[in-house]
């Protein structure tokens, strides 16, 4: 009922729950209506979103001769299902190397792709997309040097990780926790790698390190099928297939969070 109503007594009142498949709700594992009215959904998915209508049924009695009369206020809502998007970090780090020419810049490429990935794969993460160029860079006091602009992407879903879930549904809790720890780890070692360059003076730095301040890393956000930029689940005469940001329009799709066109 509306607030309005809540302040007042209400006598004899029954409720009447429908759903968005237009059928009258009943009490089941998932949906719950109280003794008083409310609706309680639990684990709500995709198809539930639409709009929910409660009939509430009252009498009004007339003190003096009780005379009954039966009053009925209608309530729509409209309820979609929504998610936190999943996290994945981009990231830009630089190296010196001997030569833009040459085996080693590959060897080295490889080798950071598999400490990292050693690094994070207890956290189910692991070390996407990775890439790199050789550019000579002018520094300032130091002359031409040839340095490796080396990018990756950490994504949160290594082979297994839904194993890290356990008994939560869309995981998308833990999946974010842990690429949260796997962006932490991962800026740490490359801090490291700066305290290094900074105090150990008295070594001569091998021709391939780390330059110092090129650690750069951006959040990137993605939806999970099904589901728009928003968060909000797509609607019907709309659909996404895969982590991209948007729902694409689909006229033979009559549900929500749709991940397929027929």
């Amino acid at each position: 009922m509306d607030f309005k109503r809540a302040e007042k007594e209400t006598v004899d009142p029954t409720y009447l729950w429908i759903g968005p498949n237009e059928k009258q709700l009943t009490g089941n594992y998932r949906i719950n209506i109280t003794e008083t009215g409310k609706l309680m959904v639990k684990d709500f998915l995709e198809p539930l979103s639409g709009l929910y209508t409660c009939t509430l049924s009252y009498k009004t009695v007339r003190a003096e001769t009780q005379e009954e009369k039966m009053v009925k206020q209608r309530y729509d809502f409209m309820i979609f299902a929504y998610r936190e998007p999943d996290y994945s970090y981009q990231m830009a780090v630089r190296f010196t190397t001997k030569s833009c020419i040459g085996r080693y810049n590959d060897l080295l490429f490889r080798v950071l792709k598999k400490i990292l990935d050693n690094l994070i794969s207890d956290l189910s993460c692991h070390v996407i997309e990775p890439s790199y160029k050789c550019h000579v860079v002018k520094v300032p006091k130091n002359g031409l040097i040839p340095e490796l602009f080396i990018a990756f992407q950490v994504n949160p879903f290594a082979p297994g990780w839904r194993g890290a879930c356990k008994d939560s549904i869309d995981c998308e809790d833990i999946t974010n926790h842990n690429i949260l720890q796997a962006r932490d780890r991962i800026e740490e070692f490359f801090r490291s790698q700066a305290y290094i360059f900074y105090h150990d003076f008295n070594k001569t730095l091998p021709a391939m390190h780390f330059v110092d301040h090129s650690f750069q890393v951006i959040r990137l956000d993605s939806c999970r099928p099904g589901f728009g930029k928003n968060e909000v689940v797509c609607s019907p005469g709309t659909f996404s297939p895969d982590v991209d940001v948007t729902c694409q329009t689909c006229i033979s799709v009559h549900i929500y969070g749709a991940k397929s066109c027929p």
